[in-house]
């Protein structure tokens, strides 16, 4: 109900005379030393390309360190304890006798009764729609979008990458395809008809790709020019495929005479996978909150609004984009709805700068290691362990829920965490601890204290030998 007369609200506001189109695109596990314009071994022409004609921001962060929580977050503005969403699936993942106390019971999804971004553009006059990754609930249409293509609860490509697709809300284009046709071609198609039919209405294209989620599969054109190259081939292959349906959709925009008047924003879910790409100099990677898990390639176009070539070195995250979407449409904040980021406008515009803030996470979950692989994390049984985590200025603060353990970084002079300064700085690191504290009693976040029955320290022990 509060959701309906929200909606109604919106609807009645006032917008500009032309409400630009936008378009968010997300790749999914991408990590943020995947992209050309930071590491030249990838080939991403057209993602460089809104990197030259736009604002990149250096230091932007996921909400959450893996798919749905990071999703939840950003579609539905807010952080995790007010949604319940904080893993993929369960939160006692690993081997129970290793874990030491008992983690928060994880909601899978968000809740088709909270708002998203694309609630309150389609109630503001867009025309709304998703493509790809949805994995926020079980049906896109329920959660804002008019059309939806291909999106649904499932966090992996379920059915491959190409045609014909085994299982799936993509295989009614098994008839409309040749074998051997790849999402990201359908994605670029559906994109473009979208455009073509809606270009005389404000849009919102949530393009949210699959790529690079495992399974990984070789795009065939590509993977032969990277296996010389120092980086997985078949990895930088589906990088590639991606950039080029980013292409497509940028070329059309500007072939409608779209371009001056349409916000593109690109990023990506979480941090890329260790295993498969190294995100140095930035600690771990997908599932951890150390940087390589949680920050992000980010760049922002609209021509006349955002200076091209331009740079951010602001820390923003990716609640952040729903504040930022309406204040671009000219649409006004929903007065009932609480939202934790704000407008990045007066950054974009370089108007003036955002209030300094402190930027926050909170994982009371387990989430295992990959077996056999170094994820560069504190052990080789968990990428994430309970804890909170903040980022203030040039400062990250980890608490970890199992020992009471607080580790202090100096982003400025260690961005690959390695040095816990909290012994050097210890009125510092109790200071950011108290804020920390004090974030989580405002949010009611939730934190696990009941010790697991379960938990054994000497196989603890002899897993970490073993591994």
């Amino acid at each position: 109900m509060v959701k309906r007369i929200i909606l109604a609200l919106l609807a009645c506001g006032a917008v500009w005379a032309a409400p630009p189109n936008i378009v968010y695109i997300n790749a999914d596990d991408l990590g943020v030393m995947d992209v050309g314009f930071n590491n030249p071994k990838y080939n991403t022409p057209n993602i460089d390309r809104l990197r030259a004609e736009g604002m990149l921001f250096t230091d932007a962060y996921a909400p959450a360190a893996n798919c749905a929580p990071s999703r939840a977050c950003v579609m539905s503005g807010q952080y995790g304890p007010r949604h319940g969403v904080y893993t993929v699936g369960n939160s006692d993942r690993g081997n129970a006798k290793t874990r030491k106390i008992v983690p928060i019971r994880n909601t899978e999804h968000l809740d088709p009764g909270i708002m998203t971004m694309a609630d309150a553009l389609k109630a503001g006059g867009y025309k709304t729609i998703h493509l790809g990754k949805w994995h926020a609930g079980d049906d896109p249409r329920q959660q804002g979008f008019d059309v939806n293509i291909g999106g649904n609860g499932s966090g992996s490509p379920t059915g491959g990458y190409f045609t014909p697709f085994k299982g799936g809300t993509m295989t009614e284009y098994n008839a409309k395809y040749p074998a051997g046709t790849h999402r990201v071609d359908i994605f670029a198609d559906e994109a473009i008809k979208f455009m073509r039919e809606n270009r005389d209405q404000p849009m919102f294209v949530h393009m949210a790709y699959y790529s690079v989620h495992s399974k990984l599969e070789p795009v065939p054109e590509f993977v032969g020019k990277y296996k010389d190259k120092g980086v997985h081939a078949v990895y930088a292959s589906m990088i590639e495929k991606m950039d080029q349906g980013i292409g497509r959709i940028l070329d059309e925009i500007e072939a409608l005479g779209l371009k001056n008047n349409t916000l593109v924003l690109f990023t990506s879910d979480n941090g890329g996978i260790r295993k498969t790409s190294s995100q140095k100099p930035y600690r771990s990677g997908k599932g951890s909150y150390f940087e390589g898990g949680i920050r992000e390639p980010m760049v922002v176009r609209w021509p006349g609004k955002v200076a091209p070539n331009s740079t951010c070195r602001v820390p923003v995250i990716g609640i952040d984009f729903f504040p930022t979407f309406l204040d671009a449409a000219g649409l006004p904040m929903p007065a009932s709805k609480i939202l934790d980021g704000v407008s990045l406008l007066p950054l974009l515009t370089q108007s003036g700068p955002i209030a300094e803030r402190t930027l926050f996470w909170h994982f009371p979950i387990y989430l295992q290691a990959y077996a056999g692989i170094d994820d560069d994390s504190h052990d080789a049984l968990f990428r994430t362990r309970p804890g909170s985590a903040l980022r203030q200025g040039q400062w990250k603060l980890h608490e970890y829920f199992e020992d009471g353990r607080l580790e202090l970084y100096d982003l400025g002079s260690d961005l690959g965490e390695r040095s816990n300064v909290a012994d050097r700085y210890p009125e510092k690191a109790q200071e950011l601890h108290r804020l920390l504290e004090k974030w989580r009693a405002e949010m009611n976040a939730p934190v696990p204290t009941e010790p697991n029955p379960q938990y054994d320290p000497q196989a603890q022990a002899k897993s970490k030998k073993n591994k």
